[in-house]
């Protein structure tokens, strides 16, 4: 990633539908690559929805999505984008080590069954350093910690080139520490050029790491600034 190549996001009246249940609506916003957006709503007020909407992991029932002025297609999003999902959505028990997984964001540039060259291998090592988890690479995912496991998904999108990194509630379950060292991570990811969206339910800690918030209940409330979407009167229309 480089900070200084900047694209940009647009999102226009993006809809998305269960059948007949509209589960997200009226989505339409601006974002730029270097920005870390907080994505901010009560239960079920279409968060997880937006993310995966985004990740191409669920259909739109109408709007448009492009990246750099393209339209966000599959190949786009394979290139682009990397998405981390709920920690309850993950099998921890797969039989994968730290290195195994980080290889994996290199699937799209090589293929599942290609052969990685020395610069394969080396963005690999170098993913693994920046998320400070070198003398893990031979370890299981699932003997890691919550914080460890959170930094390997995201070793896996740096070794990928990712430029989006998509993250449904990243910080539940870690303690104080995992999650301010979580925190600098992905200030630091977003002042190296990622787009970085996290749904966040801890109100408080958001401008600290989230200079801008998406406010959702079903449709778009609000989007922009943090310390501007954050009023008294946005957090009561979003949560009562």
């Amino acid at each position: 990633m480089n900070a200084g190549d900047i694209s940009t996001l647009k999102v226009e009246d993006l809809h998305v539908h269960f059948r007949d249940i509209c589960a997200l609506r009226d989505i339409t916003f601006e974002a730029q690559s270097g920005q870390a957006v907080a994505i901010v709503g009560r239960n079920g007020a279409g968060k997880s929805t937006f993310l995966k909407s985004l990740a191409g992991l669920i259909p739109n029932a109408a709007g448009l999505i492009h990246w750099d002025g393209k339209p966000f297609d599959k190949v786009t999003r394979r290139k682009a984008v990397a998405y981390l999902p709920q920690r309850e959505e993950i099998d921890w028990s797969f039989p994968i080590t730290v290195r195994g997984l980080v290889e994996m964001g290199l699937f799209p540039q090589v293929g599942t069954w290609g052969r990685f060259s020395a610069i394969h291998r080396t963005a690999v090592s170098d993913a693994i350093i920046k998320m400070g988890l070198e003398g893990l690479e031979k370890r299981r995912i699932g003997e890691l910690s919550g914080g460890q496991q959170q930094r390997a998904f995201l070793a896996r999108a740096i070794a990928g080139g990712a430029r989006i990194l998509l993250l449904d509630e990243p910080f539940a379950g870690l303690d104080r520490e995992a999650s301010q060292r979580l925190s600098d991570l992905l200030r630091d990811l977003a002042g190296s050029g990622a787009l970085v969206f996290a749904s966040h339910h801890d109100l408080k800690s958001i401008p600290e790491t989230f200079p801008h918030t998406l406010l959702l209940r079903t449709k778009q409330l609000c989007f922009g600034p943090s310390a501007e979407v954050l009023t008294p009167e946005n957090i009561s229309a979003a949560f009562q």
